[in-house]
């Protein structure tokens, strides 16, 4: 089995994020300078980390084309493209 690379890059909204193994998506985007990556359904209000561990759904985001995944619990992962979610994550939903 092959290990990890201590560091690696995924995208965030098209750009190049650099991780370490093991770092959270939350970890990650905040390290590189980035404060929010949701947008809220009704008002559009950046959102980003605010409990850190999972209870709120602040940071969530889109990995992989799938919306709602908390950024402070998915370890982030070589070659992932993740991107901003506006509110609920799903275009067929109301506001």
């Amino acid at each position: 089995m092959t290990p990890a690379p201590l560091t690696f890059t995924f995208t965030f909204d098209g750009e190049p994020v650099q991780a370490r193994s093991g770092q959270s998506v939350a970890a990650a985007l905040l390290a590189s300078g980035r404060r929010s990556w949701r947008r809220t359904r009704t008002e559009g209000r950046p959102r980003g980390v605010f409990c850190g561990i999972g209870v709120c759904f602040d940071c969530l985001v889109t990995i992989n084309g799938r919306p709602n995944h908390r950024a402070c619990l998915v370890e982030a992962r070589p070659g992932d493209t993740v991107s901003t979610q506006e509110g609920t994550g799903h275009d067929d939903l109301a506001c």
